[in-house]
């Protein structure tokens, strides 16, 4: 392929996933279940404190932009992956941006309950063939 540039005739010049990343590949923090429910929140409230730091600006990328407005109402981590039709991996880079600016909650999934034993269930059959 030499020195040709990645093109595609309908979008053109194609953007590899981790130049949207720039360059990570996992998120550093927490890990993001693919059935975690993310919601927007509010922006964080400014800091009263005179004599702290300001903090260094952040330019969020428009694929924050757009998570953020899916987000609206809370979607799994794959619905996010699947609407914007980006990898799960650069996804959850992306969410992790935003979780570390406090622009998204995390919600996570309920732990599966445990299931009934083998007993259990053949008690629920036997209890059925009894009707």
């Amino acid at each position: 392929m030499g020195g040709t540039a990645w093109y595609d005739d309908a979008a053109g010049p194609v953007v590899r996933p981790y130049a949207l990343t720039r360059g990570r590949t996992h998120y550093e923090g927490v890990e993001f279940d693919l059935v975690a429910l993310i919601v927007a929140a509010g922006p964080p409230e400014p800091a009263d404190d005179a004599h702290a730091l300001p903090a260094a600006p952040w330019a969020p990328e428009p694929e924050h932009d757009m998570i953020l407005e899916l987000c609206r109402t809370p979607l799994s981590v794959a619905e996010i992956a699947s609407d914007l039709e980006l990898p799960l991996g650069v996804v959850r880079v992306l969410l992790g941006d935003l979780l570390d600016h406090s622009l998204i909650q995390v919600r996570r999934p309920a732990p599966v309950a445990q299931f009934p034993s083998e007993r259990v269930l053949k008690e629920v059959i036997d209890g059925i063939r009894a009707l």
